[in-house]
């Protein structure tokens, strides 16, 4: 019997290890939450009592139902929670869990590693009360809190007016939702947003639910600054029109949109590519998946598309597999899948032009922003290194030369702005760039588990 782990359990791992199981595997799945449900579908601590039916809204219905079928999965796998995948490397994963080093050899590979947020700098990002949108979600299901009592939602994602809502659900104020993407791109996106009806719908119902209780809800504007004496006090913009305007707040979410999580997939043989869409580095795989030999890619850590697309990509992964081991598979449904990803993945091409990566405003900013909070290294310093003649302008090269994109996170969050500022220096295209190649260990670890892995 062929040795098949999924790595992530979201709805795209969920879904895969289900159709694997019905086959007869018993699937290893490995996750690094605490709990299974992704980060959309994100459990609460144990213990804590908060309605998930108000934070989810329209889409409580999909959360029971997803954590019901995991519930009814877990007999039939070996379900490893709190699992860090730290490195691949021939077939063989490398562990950690509870601080212990461990391996897990496999023959088929289902990475469904999800995404995290995409976060664009600006003066005063770095204060205390600065979230990304992401982590202000998870505050909210994970432990039942709010980051402030005044919540300003800034930067460029459909996730905004989501995480605005859910917030005022709960009795956060919103102050507003703020998004530098002007108005007539979201026009120009609409065919390509009405390839999903239901997500455009309940994103419009969002925004009008803001606007009907008086939340200022702004297009096209530059984030100035944020303003504070060792906590957020107010975020200052600029609106469209050019005009500065000052919202007092106590806590910023800031987010635009979503980025893979690809370093696995690199590391276990994918090759990547840019995709001017996303202006992101994305693994390349065929239309089910298959990214190199035993590796199969799965959700929004191959390409963004929301629950739904990762659920129907977690199914045509485990199809993959199936069809790559010589079992039959149903061809109908294999089809009827491919069909529904391509028009959910269609559908996010639209958001990313709908909710653009801000590239000018990025490159524009003054020396004095810092741009990698690990390692503390501000614009200017990237500026003033390039111009030393460094030689060959390339990402990596700037990275060991100025420290940016090598402390905690590994440029996961600094990593698409320091690229729109390299290329932008160098007067050179984003892809000409380069990107931060993938290095084990791709999250922190304990020196003494690195030296006791087998």
């Amino acid at each position: 019997m062929a040795e098949i782990v999924v790595v992530g359990a979201g709805p795209a791992g969920i879904n895969a290890a289900e159709r694997l199981c019905a086959h007869g595997h018993r699937v290893v799945l490995v996750d690094e939450g605490r709990q299974a449900g992704g980060q959309g579908y994100r459990r609460p601590s144990p213990g804590l009592d908060l309605d998930m039916a108000a934070v989810m809204g329209t889409e409580a219905g999909k959360y029971e139902a997803l954590h019901a079928r995991f519930a009814r999965l877990l007999p039939q796998i070996d379900y490893r929670p709190q699992t860090l995948v730290w490195a691949v490397e021939d077939h063989v994963l490398h562990l950690v869990q509870a601080g212990v080093a461990s391996t897990l050899r496999f023959d088929a590979l289902v990475l469904a590693t999800g995404a995290m947020d995409k976060i664009a700098p600006f003066p005063g990002w770095t204060l205390p009360g600065v979230f990304t949108l992401g982590g202000a979600q998870v505050a909210l299901k994970d432990q039942g809190c709010l980051v402030g009592r005044r919540v300003a939602f800034v930067g460029s994602s459909p996730l905004l007016a989501l995480a605005a809502a859910q917030y005022s659900k709960l009795g956060g104020k919103v102050v507003t939702i703020a998004d530098t993407t002007p108005f007539v791109r979201k026009l120009a996106a609409l065919p390509a947003l009405a390839l999903s009806p239901r997500a455009l719908w309940r994103g419009l119902s969002y925004l009008g639910g803001a606007m009907l209780v008086g939340v200022p809800v702004l297009h096209g504007v530059t984030p100035v600054k944020v303003v504070g004496d060792g906590h957020v006090e107010a975020l200052i913009l600029r609106d469209r029109r050019g005009r500065e305007r000052r919202f007092p707040c106590d806590a910023i979410a800031l987010g635009y949109g979503l980025k893979p999580e690809t370093q696995l997939a690199e590391l276990a043989g994918a090759t990547l590519r840019f995709d001017e869409a996303f202006r992101l580095w994305l693994p390349q795989c065929d239309a089910d998946g298959r990214a190199a030999p035993g590796l199969y890619l799965a959700g929004d850590g191959a390409a963004i598309g929301g629950a739904d697309a990762a659920e129907a990509s977690g199914g045509l992964a485990a199809l993959a597999v199936l069809a790559d081991l010589g079992e039959l598979v149903d061809e109908g449904g294999r089809l009827a899948l491919r069909r529904r990803l391509a028009r959910l993945r269609g559908f996010q091409k639209g958001l990313a032009k709908a909710f653009a990566w801000p590239v000018a405003q990025i490159r524009a900013l003054p020396d004095e922003v810092m741009l990698c909070r690990c390692e503390e290294v501000r614009i200017g310093e990237i500026r003033q290194a390039m111009a030393q003649q460094l030689g060959p302008v390339e990402i990596n090269r700037v990275k060991a030369m100025t420290r940016c994109g090598m402390g905690r996170c590994q440029g996961r969050v600094c990593g698409p702005a320091l690229q729109e500022i390299v290329a932008g220096t160098a007067g050179i295209a984003g892809e000409q760039a380069g990107r931060l190649r993938a290095q084990a260990p791709v999250k922190p670890i304990a020196l003494a588990v690195a030296g006791e892995a087998p």
